[in-house]
């Protein structure tokens, strides 16, 4: 493992890299708007379990046959660009999924929308289709392990552990924030009815970034130096 001051800076680069708005916060901060706080954490887990994917792969140097391949960088990029393509377009298409009634204090009514399995298994896909995630973790972990480290691939999986689980609690920060907020618009509205209209742009505004985040990936050129 690495030593101590290697580690803290594995953590601190770790938690500024989750912090980042990127497609993984809005999906948390989206479905934590929509359904609440479990909701958002079900959404990071998701996310994390898709990211052991990358590290297991990259782990084992699946993922640095993808750097090397074109092809298979190319087709998991398109796949993973048309997903988020496709649950972009689904967000922006919303009728009203973001329901502010999702947000009654303990004890109310359970909140409507999606099943937390389908939260998971969108943020599970969201992840394992982006060749870009596998692509960090190749780049990334290795740079805090010493060489003529005994047994690099252990201490590459333990250091993905650590950087999924630092992210979860990230996540989960989000998906707070995020419903805290859908409470506190609630009360300001005045009504569940207008406070659901502010919250169904909030979701629309989302689908935007997804969409983006997207088109980002389709327009990534695979790796060079092969």
């Amino acid at each position: 493992m690495p030593d101590t001051p290697q580690l803290l800076a594995f953590i601190a680069a770790g938690l500024l890299l989750n912090l980042t708005p990127g497609v993984d916060v809005f999906y948390v901060v989206s479905n934590a708007l929509r359904q609440g706080v479990r909701a958002g954490v079900v959404a990071g887990l998701g996310i994390a379990a898709g990211c052991m994917v990358h590290t297991l792969a990259a782990a084992w140097g699946v993922s640095a046959l993808i750097a090397a391949s074109a092809t298979a960088f190319t087709v998991l990029k398109w796949v993973g660009a048309a997903y988020l393509l496709w649950m972009g377009w689904g967000m922006l298409r919303s009728r009203g999924t973001l329901n502010a009634d999702a947000f009654a204090p303990a004890g109310g009514p359970p909140a409507q929308g999606l099943p937390l399995r389908t939260v998971f298994r969108r943020g599970f896909l969201t992840n394992v289709l982006n060749p870009k995630v596998a692509l960090f973790f190749l780049a990334f972990l290795p740079q805090f392990i010493a060489p003529g480290t005994a047994h690099p691939a252990w201490v590459f999986l333990a250091l993905g552990l650590l950087f999924n689980v630092n992210a979860l609690l990230v996540s989960a920060g989000w998906a707070w924030a995020a419903a805290g907020m859908a409470r506190r618009m609630r009360a300001s509205a005045g009504s569940a009815q207008s406070a659901g209209r502010g919250l169904l742009w909030i979701e629309r505004a989302a689908g935007l970034l997804i969409i983006a985040f997207g088109l980002k990936l389709a327009l990534t050129e695979a790796p060079t130096g092969r």
